[in-house]
């Protein structure tokens, strides 16, 4: 029999147990930050009908989507975002669910990309949205919980890149260019990864005209020196241009006026540069950079999107939220050393030296307490089992002779220090491995 070589897809990955619990602690951390501000979680398929999916997202995605024929013979895609299947949901579920409806989505999603660090072709994302409301405090609310989950995780030092796709829009409509608009967005999105002088040759071959060019790409490098609002102050002439860039402008300074009082100033700034290059973005968009990774990119990112259920339902339906890329914050919080790895998730190791019966029971009882107990599964001898509890990185080992079973007490090891506590009562040892 030929033997398979066990390896994984290129751009996809197995997580052994210090990574997948700390994703899973992660995880936890983020849900409970959803909730605080209520958010209701839903669940939708990996595989959706190909249609839902096509013409959803930039060239580039299309591109990278993975789909196929399946045993139907209906054409089927694996979703790559999550925010395309809620418009499908919101549209076929809105009589049930009632608006304006707040949700969050844990889920792995697929791209295939160039695989890079923190970034793979199979990747979990962390969506919340707020569905059925054109209000800026839905746009304010959004960018509250971005900054409540990162703070909530242990970062400190992050910052959330704010900017309006009406400006842009406005920008291109006074240069004569709005046929071109979408396909600016792509070039320009890309800014921060290829450099000016790339983009600048991207753009020339739209065509743009050089003092169009020039025209943008000083706009969207005008950088933020003080406040948001100082700078959105610098920009009042461009109201003049048209309604669209007027509107963008202002939708931008009602949102910072607000945020003033919400969040502290030195975590989110005006970016001109970011575009967001999925088009279904309308109006308000960001991007949340870690300051001391910022060749990490983006770890959450979103915005307004207006017509996003158009391709359902001829009611339109406003929408806004944002998506947290939960495998690259993980990979900025590790480097960061912000969370955690073990390769346990019990409080102690319960190690019998006599009998396992009575170690189950013991086990048993401490559950009840609230304590998480592993038993090492066998009797052997105490070399063996002090080994496994090293490897796993135990602090406390519970040990478990003829004389504890016989005496009903206990002896506890910190396998740290070496100390050996005898003589306790369960909720002795309740009380030291759990301090």
């Amino acid at each position: 029999m030929m033997l398979i070589t066990p390896k994984t897809l290129s751009g996809f990955k197995d997580r052994l147990p210090k990574e997948a619990y700390a994703k899973a602690k992660m995880l936890r951390s983020i849900t409970k930050s959803f909730e605080k501000f209520g958010f209701s979680p839903i669940e939708t398929p990996h595989l959706e009908y190909a249609e839902i999916l096509k013409k959803q997202g930039s060239d580039e995605i299309q591109k990278e989507m993975y789909h196929f024929l399946d045993h139907g013979n209906r054409e089927v895609a694996l979703r790559f975002d999550l925010t395309v299947p809620l418009a499908r949901f919101i549209s076929q579920y809105k009589n049930e669910l009632g608006l304006p409806f707040k949700r969050y989505c844990i889920g792995n999603v697929f791209r295939g990309e160039r695989a890079q660090k923190g970034r793979y072709r199979e990747f979990t994302q962390c969506d919340f949205d707020f569905i059925g409301t054109t209000s800026i405090g839905s746009d304010v609310e959004i960018l509250e919980v971005i900054y409540q989950t990162l703070s909530d995780l242990g970062l400190k030092a992050f910052t959330i890149h704010i900017n309006n796709r009406k400006i842009f829009n406005g920008l291109c409509e006074y240069l004569g260019v709005k046929d071109s608009t979408v396909e600016i967005l792509r070039i320009i999105d890309k800014i921060d990864k290829i450099g000016k002088d790339a983009t600048k040759e991207e753009l020339k071959t739209i065509p743009l005209e050089i003092d169009k060019i020039d025209f943008l790409l000083s706009f969207i490098q005008k950088k933020q020196e003080s406040s948001a609002l100082s700078l959105l102050e610098e920009l009042q002439d461009y109201k003049s241009y048209n309604t669209t860039l007027k509107e963008g402008l202002e939708e931008l300074e009602e949102l910072c006026k607000i945020l003033q009082n919400l969040l502290p100033q030195d975590f989110y700034k005006i970016n001109l540069s970011i575009a967001r290059g999925l088009g279904y973005y309308t109006g308000i968009i960001y991007e949340t950079t870690l300051n001391d990774l910022p060749s990490l990119g983006s770890v959450c990112s979103g915005g307004r999107y207006d017509n996003l259920t158009q391709n359902f339902s001829n009611e339109a339906m406003s929408g806004v939220g944002a998506s947290i890329g939960l495998d690259r914050l993980l990979a900025g919080l590790l480097e960061l050393n912000l969370i955690s790895t073990q390769d346990n998730v019990a409080n102690a190791l319960l190690i019998p030296l006599f009998s396992l019966a009575p170690s189950y029971q013991c086990a048993k009882n401490l559950r009840e307490l609230g304590v998480n107990i592993e038993v090492y599964p066998q009797v052997t001898k105490p070399k063996k089992s002090f080994q496994y509890a090293n490897k796993k990185g135990y602090k406390w080992v519970i040990i478990l002779g003829e004389n504890e079973i016989k005496n009903n007490n206990y002896s506890l090891k910190d396998m740290e220090s070496g100390e050996q506590y005898s003589n306790l009562s369960l909720k002795e040892i309740k009380e030291k491995i759990t301090l």
